[in-house]
C-alpha cells in the first residue's frame, strides 16, 4: 500500500484512480443499442444537474463517478429526444460499488468516508479499522458517491449482473 501523509489524506487525492470502462447514464439501453440510438447531441450531458455525465472519445455520454454522485433524478433520460434511454428500466442500471484491498480500514487506519456519504447506507465499515469496508450489493445503487471521496482510491464501480438484451 502506498504511504499516505496526513495532509494528503485530508486535503488531496492520495492516489490516481484508473479510468474504468465507460458506464452509460442511468436508464441507457444496453451498449450496442445505446451507441446506435444516441445522436451525440449532448442534451443528456447538459441536463444533468450533478454534472456527472461527460462525453467519451466517441462522443457518447458516460457516467463519471470521480465527478460526483448520480441522484437518479431522470433529467438525462427526459432530455433525450432519441431512443437511447429506457426510462422504465428498474433499476436504472446494474452498477455496484466494490472495495479493493487498498481500503484504509483494511490496513488499520480508521476511515469511514465511504460509509458517511452513502445515501442508501449500503456500506459497512468494521469497528476500530479491523477490515475493509463491505458493500451490501442489494442495497447499493451504484450512484458513485463513495468513489471520489475514498482517499485511497479503493472503491470502484462494476456491473453487478449482466443486463438482458433489449432491442
Amino acid at each position: 500500500m502506498r504511504s499516505l501523509s496526513r495532509r494528503t489524506l485530508l486535503f488531496g487525492r492520495a492516489v490516481s484512480v484508473p479510468v474504468a470502462a465507460a458506464f452509460r447514464p442511468p436508464w441507457a439501453r444496453p451498449e450496442s443499442g445505446f451507441a446506435n440510438a444516441c445522436t451525440r447531441c449532448d442534451a443528456c450531458v447538459r441536463a444533468c444537474p450533478q454534472q456527472v455525465l461527460v462525453r467519451d472519445a466517441d462522443g457518447l455520454p458516460h457516467f463519471d463517478a470521480q465527478a460526483g454522485e448520480c441522484t437518479f433524478c431522470g433529467d438525462c433520460a427526459a432530455a433525450c429526444d432519441s431512443d437511447a434511454f429506457l426510462p422504465t428500466l428498474d433499476p436504472p442500471w446494474t452498477l455496484s460499488a466494490r472495495v479493493a484491498d487498498t481500503c484504509l480500514s483494511a490496513h488499520g487506519v480508521v476511515c469511514a468516508s465511504c460509509r458517511e456519504v452513502c445515501p442508501t447506507t449500503a456500506i459497512r465499515v468494521p469497528p476500530a479499522a479491523r477490515g475493509a469496508a463491505v458493500v451490501d450489493a442489494e442495497a447499493c445503487t451504484g450512484c458513485g458517491a463513495c468513489v471520489a471521496i475514498c482517499p485511497a482510491g479503493a472503491i470502484s464501480l462494476h456491473h453487478a449482473r449482466a443486463t438482458e438484451a433489449i432491442a
